[in-house]
């Protein structure tokens, strides 16, 4: 794919999802980083094109990373151009949007300039003064990985999107982002304090009003909390509750951009493939929309999965497609066929879907 020139000197390629200047959607294409430019490419069907679609220079450019006005895509990085251009790209996972906005920021780090989120000015005791409130809040706002949206009741009157006191220390601390309960607590409170989430419920609205600052967040599974209103169309209890709770209630092990074939038309499109385990499940999501319901499922509970050979087209193919593909066959014979964009990462998830057949 591409010409020898164009292969040469690449720092860095993947998957993201490109906002369109034009029509405003999101697209998923190919990037490539070179030392001076951010080339991209459109796959058609299981292969990419041999010419690039677009160009982003890179010299002197802005890097706003994460950029969190998009409400349902916390995983946004914004690049500014010299020309003030501003595009807008959304990895994977936050890991591969850091290493997207570091790789490209070190190719001139003396004149791309980095805009960070506000800092926490938190007890060095603590050690949260370098704590990023608005890191925290887009990673509890994932709608993968952040913190479980439910309903509750609380004398009489009933809430919904929202979660308990003790679940938002829980969540904290499971994550490592407060080492312990103290710290946790503490951190909830700078993020009331900052209103990116707010009490609902009598509990914790006269816990805000009356208690001492550092108090003001309450650890009880009584208190009740939600996003703050800018966040509020993350998505309703009614549409989780869509999909069986106990399928999207097992912990995320991987996610990234994988392409699948089709199961009536046999065409092959990228997804977002999110494996997780107890109970086994790999989900796929289509990234050029904004919601939370995977698109479909497959139950990993005694499944065969398997590379494809990559000489020739395989049994079940249809379609120019690059290689790197295994085959998914579930207990009721469904047969999926994936194909990832390298080598090692076939080998990657091949390897962590098998631990959880």
């Amino acid at each position: 794919m591409g010409t020898e020139s164009e292969n040469n000197g690449v720092l860095k390629e993947g998957f993201l999802v490109k906002r369109g200047h034009v029509v405003q959607n999101w697209k998923v294409r190919w990037f490539v980083l070179k030392s001076d430019r951010l080339l991209y490419y459109k796959y058609e069907g299981g292969k990419r094109d041999s010419c690039h679609r677009g160009t982003i220079p890179l010299s002197d450019c802005k890097i706003t990373c994460p950029y969190l006005d998009y409400e349902n895509r916390p995983l946004v990085m914004k690049l500014q151009t010299s020309t003030s251009e501003e595009h807008f790209l959304e990895a994977c996972t936050r890991e591969e949007r850091d290493e997207w906005a570091a790789a490209v920021q070190n190719l001139n780090p003396h004149d791309a300039q980095t805009t960070s989120p506000s800092q926490v000015k938190g007890s060095t005791s603590l050690q949260l003064h370098n704590v990023s409130l608005s890191q925290v809040v887009d990673s509890m706002y994932d709608v993968h990985t952040g913190i479980r949206l439910c309903s509750h009741v609380e004398q009489c009157s009933s809430y919904t999107n929202c979660f308990s006191g003790s679940a938002v220390v829980d969540w904290l601390v499971f994550n490592k982002l407060a080492l312990t309960r103290v710290e946790a607590v503490t951190l909830a409170s700078a993020l009331l304090d900052e209103a990116s989430l707010r009490p609902i419920g009598i509990r914790s609205a006269d816990a805000l009003r009356n208690a001492a600052l550092g108090e003001q967040f309450l650890d009880d599974s009584t208190a009740l909390y939600c996003f703050s209103q800018s966040f509020q169309k993350r998505g309703s209890v009614k549409a989780e509750k869509s999909r069986s709770a106990v399928e999207l209630s097992g912990k995320v092990v991987k996610r990234g951009y994988l392409l699948k074939q089709g199961h009536k038309v046999k065409n092959w499109k990228v997804r977002l493939f999110v494996l997780r385990a107890e109970p086994g499940f790999l989900h796929y999501y289509d990234p050029s929309k904004d919601d939370i319901t995977p698109v479909g499922s497959i139950s990993l509970r005694g499944c065969l999965v398997s590379a494809l050979d990559d000489n020739g087209i395989p049994s079940g193919i249809k379609g120019k497609v690059q290689g790197n593909l295994f085959k998914i066959i579930t207990q009721m014979d469904t047969h999926y066929y994936i194909q990832a964009p390298t080598h090692a990462e076939r080998m990657d998830w091949i390897q962590a879907i098998r631990q959880l057949t």
